[in-house]
């Protein structure tokens, strides 16, 4: 199980920049094709950005040709939580970090073998801890 951090609204503003703040904290996202990590191939692993948590490895990093950075499987399964998400008139399942419930995006049924899942993720989510 993974240990709970809570801060308020007012420390998450210090620490994290507007726009981090407005993906991890406000759901948003960043447009595609513009994120830090969208075409990275440097080994390492993909933490939270608003706790640390490690969330994704590089092995399971693909192109999805959507313009984020995507991931067939999270590293440890219990670090990323799943929640419906109802929002712009469709149905989607949102992932967020399991520690500290910061918005990282969204996962769909159309990715690569051995899962089939394509977590879609906001570099604005992320730290790379390189290899």
């Amino acid at each position: 199980m993974t240990d709970k951090i809570e801060k308020t609204d007012e420390q998450w503003r210090e620490e994290l920049s507007p726009q981090e703040y407005n993906v991890c904290r406000g759901h948003g996202t960043e447009r595609a094709f513009t994120g830090q990590y969208w075409d990275t191939k440097t080994p390492g692993t993909y933490t939270c950005k608003g706790c640390g948590t490690p969330l994704f490895r590089s092995e399971t990093k693909y192109d999805s040709g959507s313009g984020w950075p995507s991931f067939y499987e999270p590293m440890v399964a219990e670090n990323v939580e799943e929640t419906r998400d109802e929002s712009l008139g469709m149905v989607r399942t949102e992932v967020h970090c399991a520690a500290c419930q910061s918005h990282l995006g969204h996962v769909f049924p159309d990715g690569p073998q051995p899962t089939g899942l394509r977590y879609c993720i906001n570099s604005l989510s992320l730290n790379l801890d390189e290899d």
